[in-house]
């Protein structure tokens, strides 16, 4: 069968390195027995190498040519091709309600965020998340407080998971060659049950923070308090958000929570 052609429709940039494609496959060594989930196989150079390893797996395509190559050149996955879209699916039902899985991919450029943040709906049951997507946006995942390239997905994905930068990916290894490079990253579950803090508004603090990022946060969480409401007089509400850690985040809610819980009083 011919090869899939790529659509850039799709964000479709398939990988041509070989080596590439099994180092990414072994940041998933340690979950063998654990069912996984592959997005966007494409023609399965991922896959391959996921199957070699005798991994649970079941991939997620989208595109209906790409399933057709799947279906002819990988037999082995009859029953385990999910022609549907990543980001409206119930991931439980994939994985026929198992308690635990894993998500892994050279995740479509062009929705690797919102790839990210459908992780996060999943959390209590993904355990381990990788691949490979953009290079800026693999950092902005692992970036640390400080750095200018900190972001809402960082601080979200920092409360739930150990998140690792793995290494660089050329442009020149793929077709067609994107135009930048791209990183794979891991995220690892932590031990995190709870954020000791309203989660919906710890959402709504770091989203609204990252919304306005050049302001700090006196000025930037204005929004989300009545008018008249002043601030407390506290070091963290000078900071930008960028500066904080998951931890500052968590606290800056439980403050938001008090001046709004205190206004609804009065």
């Amino acid at each position: 069968m011919q090869q899939v052609k790529p659509k850039k429709a799709l964000g479709q940039h398939f990988l041509t390195d070989l080596s590439v494609a099994q180092r990414i496959a072994t940041t998933l060594d340690e979950y063998r027995g654990v069912p996984i989930v592959e997005v966007g196989p494409g023609m399965g150079v991922l896959t391959k190498f996921l199957l070699d390893a005798g991994h649970d797996l079941k991939v997620v395509e989208i595109d209906n040519e790409s399933v057709d190559y799947l279906n002819v050149n990988f037999p082995q996955l009859e029953g385990r091709i999910l022609a549907e879209d990543f980001l409206k699916m119930d991931l439980v039902a994939s994985v026929n309600g198992s308690e635990r899985f894993c998500v892994i991919g050279n995740y479509p450029y062009n929705i690797s965020s919102q790839i990210f943040f459908k992780v996060l709906d999943y959390k209590d049951q993904v355990v381990c998340c990788s691949g490979m997507l953009q290079k800026e946006v693999a950092e902005r995942l692992a970036a640390a407080p400080g750095t200018k390239t900190r972001g809402i997905l960082s601080v979200l994905l920092q409360a739930w998971y150990d998140v690792e930068y793995l290494f660089t990916v050329s442009e020149h290894v793929f077709n067609p060659p994107p135009k930048v490079k791209s990183g794979v990253v891991k995220l690892t579950r932590n031990d995190v049950k709870d954020l000791s803090c309203d989660e919906r508004l710890f959402k709504t603090v770091v989203k609204t923070s990252f919304g306005q990022r050049r302001k700090t946060l006196r000025n930037s969480l204005r929004s989300l308090l009545p008018a008249g409401v002043t601030f407390p007089e506290l070091p963290i509400f000078a900071l930008r958000p960028e500066q904080l850690s998951v931890a500052q985040f968590i606290e800056l809610t439980n403050l938001m929570s008090e001046l709004r819980n205190q206004t609804a009083q009065k």
